[in-house]
């Protein structure tokens, strides 16, 4: 955790408040490690950017989920349409 905390240049805490939040649940290591996936680190940097623009964190965690949900529609609309 303290390693992807320095890469987001953020503090445990706040990824700890994601995990909280339900935004971002990171596997875990046979040490109990905290392990993120990029998608998951993508999401908690745009959580990081919303919240230095002065939105809570709660709201820019749903945002951050509206918004991947749509990426993810869009990709498999493109996918579908590719098919036709």
């Amino acid at each position: 955790m303290g390693r992807a905390a320095d890469m987001l240049g953020t503090s445990q805490s706040f990824l700890r408040s994601l995990d909280e939040a339900g935004l971002i649940t990171p596997q875990r290591s046979p040490g109990g490690h905290r392990r993120y996936t990029r998608h998951q680190l993508r999401l908690a940097t745009r959580v990081r950017e919303l919240v230095d623009q002065g939105t809570a964190v709660e709201a820019a965690c749903r945002i951050v989920t509206l918004e991947d949900q749509l990426h993810e529609a869009q990709r498999q609309n493109a996918e579908l349409r590719a098919e036709d």
